[in-house]
């Protein structure tokens, strides 16, 4: 099943959205994705990953806050999401419309992608689309947005055109799992990366290269 304010194309994009591996060529950059952090940071962070995908909620969970504090409001990374979509890939793309409801700035989106991951749990265990739906609306509500605003973001086919090229990037750069990171054209492929001691002693040494 899928919402119902939900184009019928984006079950289309579960297939193509099955990450299972990674390979590593230079990444793909467009401006579909949301930046936050000082455009001269010596270090830019680019995170692929889906807002269904435990794994990603688990790295948020665990990592966000520092990497947020002690590194992007530094100045010293600029950090890029570039969304994918796991199953299910139209909760995925739901939960993304959502975050970009309302013209958000890049901030504001971060601020409800960290929300949502949070709530990922909680969202995918209504078990069904029309909880799903009732979930949303009741976020976006808690954001000051009107359910008719949510509703045409999450109905808006610009949010399935949008996932299609940036999973069409992703996979012309290399990417088949989330989460994954890459800094520039070089993937991080430490799994360390994804523990906050890993992540801080990773992004250390990156960081002292730039000295």
């Amino acid at each position: 099943m899928k919402p119902r304010t939900l184009c019928r194309r984006t079950l289309l994009l579960a297939a193509g959205a099955t990450l299972t591996a990674l390979a590593t060529p230079a990444a793909a950059q467009t401006s579909d994705d949301m930046s936050i952090g000082s455009a001269t940071a010596p270090l830019h962070l680019i995170e692929y990953a889906s807002l269904t995908c435990p794994h990603c909620a688990h790295f948020h969970a665990q990592n966000w806050a520092t990497l947020k504090a002690n590194y992007i409001d530094t100045g010293r990374v600029r950090f890029t999401l570039h969304e994918m979509v796991t199953p299910p890939a139209p909760v995925a793309l739901a939960m993304f419309q959502l975050a970009r409801c309302g013209e958000a700035s890049a901030d504001e989106y971060m601020r409800r992608v960290s929300i949502l991951f949070e709530r990922q749990a909680a969202i995918l265990g209504t078990g069904t689309m029309a909880g799903v739906l009732n979930a949303l609306l009741a976020t976006g509500a808690e954001w000051g947005l009107t359910a008719p605003q949510v509703t045409a973001a999450l109905n808006d086919p610009a949010g399935v055109d949008r996932i299609e090229r940036s999973i069409a990037a992703a996979s012309a750069a290399g990417v088949y799992q989330t989460p994954s990171f890459s800094f520039e054209d070089e993937f991080e492929q430490d799994p360390a990366f994804r523990t906050p001691e890993g992540m801080v002693r990773i992004l250390d040494a990156r960081l002292a290269q730039h000295r």
